[in-house]
């Protein structure tokens, strides 16, 4: 017999037929579905749709709860619910009555999952990663308590959105559930409102425009500044290079001196210190080259386990590969930004991926990046919540040759202009951050210097 505590059910519901207050201690650790029972079930269901709607729960009230639903008779009448209140000794231990009918509920889920995973096993798939992948799937929805969707309506959406609103200031000291990740800039933070769970937002521009960095910025100013745990997928540079940036950017020492060890005592005292924020901070990096969709799903739901992780971020798009076999690398690149979204919503977290631009900029006499500029496929474009592009004047023009093209504008020296071109839930539009190159950092400007460039609502 599968595991089951027939006592246990029927000791938590009596509790409740004592004191109906006690579903506040009982409706957070089970629902319906963990009674072994099929009556017990039903009579718990009627216990919480009293309770839904602020009804008193009591032998009386539940009695006819049930013979509303044509469940009284097949639940064993007004007598078996004068059974359950006569063998619960107190209403006192309910909490660990329904401790153990959900521990016992788990260890049933449990079993089914092992008859799945062994079912993968003997399919024997060709593909071991595949195979894997939905093995962990069946153990991560399992912990989680996910189960296929269906229809929800409407009402219910709405009293989840009310409760979100009315619990953000309590959630903002609970990083593992951030309604959204804030990039640490102002004035990006005033378009997004934050990087908002389940988005797949793409940082895309020119090679040294900057785009790494803008992403290792956002990193350590949602690490650091709110206690947010990202996971950053590095398949360009080495986890070490990575660091060193971060550091030289945390102490504003010279990357250049950070890698050579050359520095003054006063730069050697901020490395030290940057160092401590930085070790305290919750990011986990992944450099591993060449890395598969499938593989890195499977690692940040593993860290997700661990870590509760709050976005991942990933350098760059271009290096990913796919799981399957294509003709081309437009249908590849399709393949991956379909699956990156479908990871932020199966995580509910936010996705920040970093791509290259094509050449196509080059071309035209405007450098400014468009969203037909987006390298390998339109898809990207397509599955992208958000596009941000970096661009930067002082990377093509001199001062010489920015004098000549605009001689009543000054040179936008450490300039960069960051483009929201797509924007799914909100405005699109250009603002501007300070990058310092020595240091691949980004900044916000002052507030006496105008960093709103344009904005329009889609």
């Amino acid at each position: 017999m599968p595991p089951h505590d027939i006592d246990a059910e029927e000791a938590a519901l009596g509790s409740l037929l004592i004191d109906g207050s006690a579903i506040i201690k009982t409706e957070p650790i089970i629902q319906p579905p963990d009674f072994y029972s099929e009556r017990n079930r039903w009579i718990y269901e009627a216990c919480l749709g009293l309770y839904k709607r602020s009804d008193s729960i009591n032998q009386i009230t539940v009695a006819q709860e049930l013979a509303r639903q044509d469940k009284l008779e097949n639940c064993g009448g007004a007598a078996f619910l004068s059974h359950l209140i006569s063998v619960c000794p107190t209403s006192l231990d309910v909490e660990y009555y329904a401790r153990i009918v959900y521990r016992l509920s788990m260890m049933r889920k449990l079993i089914a999952a092992s008859d799945q995973i062994a079912g993968i096993g003997y399919q024997a798939g060709p593909d071991v990663d595949a195979s894997l992948d939905k093995s962990e799937d069946i153990l991560y929805n399992l912990r989680h308590g996910r189960s296929p969707r269906g229809f929800v309506h409407i009402r219910d959406i709405l009293d989840n959105i009310l409760e979100a609103d009315s619990s953000q200031e309590e959630d903002a000291l609970k990083p593992s559930e951030m309604h959204q990740v804030p990039s640490g800039f102002s004035s990006l933070d005033d378009f997004l409102g934050g990087f908002q769970r389940s988005d797949l937002i793409i940082i895309a521009g020119r090679p040294s425009m900057g785009k790494t960095s803008l992403a290792l910025n956002i990193a350590r100013n949602a690490a650091v500044e709110h206690n947010a745990c990202v996971a950053m997928f590095s398949l360009e540079m080495s986890q070490e290079s990575l660091v060193n940036r971060l550091v030289a950017s945390e102490a504003s020492v010279n990357t250049r001196k950070v890698l050579l060890s050359m520095r003054s005592p006063e730069e050697e005292k901020r490395i030290m210190d940057a160092i401590g924020i930085l070790s305290e901070a919750p990011i986990y990096i992944d450099d591993s080259p060449q890395m598969r969709v499938i593989e890195m799903r499977s690692k940040a739901k593993r860290l997700h386990f661990e870590r509760n992780i709050n976005m991942i971020i990933v350098d760059h798009l271009g290096l990913v590969q796919g799981d399957t076999r294509v003709d081309n690398r437009v249908q590849e690149i399709s393949y991956i930004t379909r699956s990156l979204k479908v990871l932020a919503r199966e995580m509910n977290i936010p996705v920040l991926v970093v791509s290259q631009l094509s050449r196509a900029t080059e071309q035209r006499e405007s450098r400014k990046p468009q969203l037909s500029d987006l390298r390998d496929s339109g898809s990207i474009e397509q599955d992208a919540d958000v596009v941000v592009f970096v661009y930067r004047d002082d990377y093509y023009y001199t001062p010489e040759d920015w004098a000549i093209k605009h001689p009543n504008e000054e040179y936008p020296a450490g300039m960069a202009d960051i483009i929201i071109a797509k924007h799914r839930n909100g405005p699109t539009g250009e603002t501007r951050l300070k990058f310092i190159h020595n240091l691949t950092k980004f900044e916000n400007l002052p507030v006496d210097v105008p960093n709103s460039v344009e904005s329009s609502l889609l």
